[in-house]
């Protein structure tokens, strides 16, 4: 298993250009599906969930290419509507495919999907969501199988606003017979950006990123080339990387609108931030400030993969800061092996309070989950010494080389094997 090697206390500094967002590319990928003849998808990351959407097309048929970050998906030749649960179990978007395969396949047979253990996430609302489609379903415990001969829309209430289960309605009812409607439902750039790409490809999609999408079912879509939009969960991530350094950093392909939930809380923090247009330009102080306080919520709130490594910048910051996770109860799991380095957080249930510390000592710790395992390597670029992150795997699941992204600001990061594993 590899580790990253950080020597700490150095400023990070310099340009850096987003790669496309992780969030997007899984849901898109999958809907390629529902397409006969070959679809271009641009500015798709190099990362390992996307490495395992891609075997998992493969798996059910389609004729699969990268070249850079270009993948190209032809599923002409789709011949099976099954998934091995090995595949199923590597990531949690793997449910994804429920609603494609059935929707191209009339059937669909695919076991429970695996992933960071962060909280509960059930698939319980994509399986009544589909049943209202017309979908029949049985479990036995592991494996589900769903099956329907023709999609019919319907009206679809969401008790709350579940992004799996809005990206797998929208998939499955792009093409169907009839309207379907979906109230309350998750209203992330991603879901706007599945829209669009299958709207591309000639779907009529109304209203995704609003408070409910109408979906006129069509009989075939075509192909078409796509591009992803940036991720800018990896741009929080920089932000936090720069604020706890007290660099100067420019990002480059941001999308204000999307960064707009967690502006106030760097601007709180002490950092100075510079528009322009696709640009974005963070000055961190020398010495952070406490934030008052961050609620995590579906967008537009605070997104709660941001949460992780801005817990780890406020660590240093002066005075004390509250963040309360309203999305996953176990999101807070890092925090243990945060604490290693020094950090003075305090967790009670689903609230967490930070009194910042005037400095972090090097430590060994372990990723326990994609963004828990990005705070880590935040906290680690701040920290006196050299420290080692193990497991980054969890990492390497929504970040492109985050080491080589890091080093090219001034960041000391590079990754080893660790033979014994």
């Amino acid at each position: 298993m590899d580790s990253f090697i950080i020597e700490g206390q150095k400023s990070l500094n310099g340009y850096i250009r987003l790669h496309g967002a992780k969030n997007s590319a899984l849901p898109i990928l999958a809907s390629t599906i529902l397409i006969h003849g070959v679809s271009v998808i641009h500015n798709c990351p190099d990362l390992s969930d996307v490495n395992e959407t891609v075997k998992i097309l493969e798996s059910l048929g389609c004729k699969v290419a990268r070249s850079g970050s270009t993948i190209t998906v032809d599923a002409t030749t789709v011949n099976s509507s099954s998934i091995d649960e090995q595949a199923m179990r590597s990531m949690r978007s793997s449910i994804i495919f429920l609603g494609a395969l059935m929707s191209r396949a009339t059937c669909a047979s695919i076991y429970f999907p695996g992933g960071c253990d962060i909280g509960a996430r059930p698939v319980d609302l994509h399986l009544k969501a589909l049943k209202s489609l017309g979908a029949v379903i049985n479990e036995n415990g592991s494996s589900i199988e769903c099956c329907a001969q023709k999609i019919i829309g319907g009206k679809i209430i969401l008790p709350i606003p579940s992004v799996g289960a809005t990206e797998n309605i929208i998939i499955a009812a792009a093409v169907s017979k009839g309207r379907t409607t979906i109230i309350n439902p998750a209203r992330e750039p991603e879901i706007s950006d599945l829209a669009g790409f299958l709207n591309n490809c000639g779907a009529r999609i109304f209203g995704a990123g609003e408070t409910t999408i109408e979906i006129e079912g069509v009989e075939r879509l075509t192909p078409c080339e796509y591009t992803i939009i940036p991720d800018r969960i990896l741009a929080s991530t920089y932000m936090s990387a720069c604020a706890i350094t007290g660099g100067e950093i420019v990002i480059e392909d941001v999308l204000p609108t999307h960064l707009s939930p967690i502006f106030p809380a760097f601007n709180e923090m002490g950092c100075k931030l510079y528009l322009s247009g696709n640009i974005l330009k963070i000055c961190a102080p020398k010495h952070l400030k406490r934030v008052r306080s961050i609620k995590t919520m579906p967008y537009p709130g605070f997104p709660t993969d941001s949460q992780s490594p801005i817990v780890a910048a406020l660590s240093v910051a002066k005075g004390t800061s509250v963040i309360k996770e309203t999305v996953f109860e176990n999101r807070f799991r890092y925090v243990s092996e945060l604490r290693r380095f020094g950090a003075d957080i305090d967790i009670n249930e689903q609230l967490a309070v930070i009194n910042g510390v005037k400095k972090l000592h090097s430590a060994n710790v372990n990723a326990t989950d994609l963004r828990g395992g990005a705070a880590l390597v935040v906290a680690a670029l701040a920290a006196e010494g050299e420290s080692t992150v193990n497991y980054v795997n969890h990492i390497d699941r929504g970040y492109e080389n985050l080491e080589l992204a890091l080093s090219s600001l001034g960041g000391a990061v590079k990754r080893i094997y660790n033979e014994k594993d």
